[in-house]
């Protein structure tokens, strides 16, 4: 038995039309006590009787094609940094990377440029 649980509260705004027009979540336990809005999230889950993942993506209807791009991309990467930490799978972790870096370069949000 746990000692210790949290939970973490997703609330939905809905306009006529049941589209999200504004999402808010808080996470009382892990100091995010007060509603923080966000305009996206993707929410991923391991069904073990099912042997099966389980996914909930919503956004809002004013969240831009850019702000979607950047949100997939820092998504995909950190995943790979997830991934290897869970599994010390270092070449499926840099495979992960570099897809999500190759999406980043396609979607125009980093480029092939050196800087300096």
């Amino acid at each position: 038995m746990p000692n210790k649980e949290s939970e973490v509260i997703i609330r939905v705004s809905l306009d006529e039309q049941g589209i999200p027009e504004k999402i808010f979540w808080r996470a009382p336990g892990s100091g995010v006590p007060e509603p923080k809005e966000c305009k996206s999230f993707i929410l991923s889950l391991w069904d073990k009787e099912e042997a099966s993942a389980m996914r909930l993506d919503l956004w809002t209807k004013d969240l831009r094609i850019d702000e979607m791009d950047k949100f997939y991309f820092q998504t995909l990467y950190t995943m790979s940094e997830n991934y290897l930490r869970a599994t010390n799978n270092e070449k499926g972790a840099e495979d992960l990377k570099q897809f999500a870096l190759a999406f980043a370069k396609k979607a125009g949000i980093i480029s092939d440029e050196p800087k300096g």
